[in-house]
């Protein structure tokens, strides 16, 4: 897509750099969905690429990603043996049903920007009690979950001059096994709901997304039944969450949306 309107390309190196954003400035990381339409409303475009963030940092307190970071770099590193979780990388990534060419360039932190209800990484960092990590303007800093983050359809909390610098995954979540479960209308069609559940040691994380217009966590006691544990996750989002759309009715999300529950919790106790 050409963006006629752009004027100016801007490749900052420092966060000094990044003082002088302003309204009409198109954020880029990996440009998938930057690129895909037409976008009036730019007339410069930020290149974050250019800050030269390494993508994958493991240490103590888990793995901090960039936002930058490519789905194809998550899901291809080399990871603790001990982190049973890190398969959820690659599972969300194939839900989202993108070609190996979007996978090359389409980042983690411009999937969670977006803000869109089917938006794989949401969902992902959502069950895995990630924090977000946000460089304002005038150079504070914001640690954000993502049920915080993301605060409707295509909406989040950030405002002009704001960054997404990096998620940060603790360490203790990846170290418990994962699982997710997806359906759509068609089969290559748009996520109409999605589920991803964490176990714990007393309980089970659900996150609820796509179904839904932003993401929801809920954790249920480790000891109910897979049945059980749905009826009391669909309880816990209210009924005007889910909404409908060419991509699925609003009660129909609701009830497949108890159907993933109990196959996810079902995956996690087998």
């Amino acid at each position: 897509m050409d963006l006629h309107t752009i004027d100016e390309t801007l490749y900052p190196t420092s966060r000094d750099d990044l003082a002088a954003l302003r309204d009409g400035d198109g954020l880029m990381s990996g440009g998938t969905w930057l690129m895909s339409e037409p976008q009036l409303h730019l007339r410069r475009v930020v290149d974050l690429r250019a800050m030269g963030w390494p993508d994958l940092t493991i240490d103590d307190a888990g793995l901090t990603i960039a936002s930058t970071c490519t789905f194809r770099t998550l899901i291809d590193g080399v990871y603790p043996s001990a982190w049973l979780a890190t398969p959820i990388f690659g599972r969300t990534a194939r839900a989202f049903l993108a070609s190996w060419k979007i996978w090359q360039n389409a980042t983690v932190g411009g999937n969670l920007c977006l803000g869109f209800p089917a938006g794989a990484m949401i969902g992902m960092s959502t069950v895995m009690d990630a924090r977000i990590l946000v460089w304002h303007r005038d150079g504070t800093d914001s640690l954000l979950i993502p049920t915080d983050f993301v605060t409707g359809n295509a909406t989040t909390v950030l405002a002009t001059g704001d960054v997404v610098r990096s998620i940060l995954i603790p360490d203790a979540a990846l170290r418990q096994p994962t699982a997710i479960a997806k359906i759509a209308l068609s089969p290559l069609g748009r996520s109409g709901a999605v589920v991803h559940g964490r176990r714990t040691d007393a309980s089970t994380v659900v996150a609820v997304t796509a179904a839904t217009d932003r993401p929801y966590r809920i954790e249920v006691d480790s000891t109910l039944s897979p049945e059980a544990a749905a009826r009391e996750v669909v309880s816990q989002i209210p009924m005007t969450a889910f909404y409908t759309d060419a991509h699925g009715a609003a009660d129909w999300r609701r009830q497949v949306t108890g159907v993933l529950t109990r196959q996810v919790i079902g995956e996690l106790n087998s």
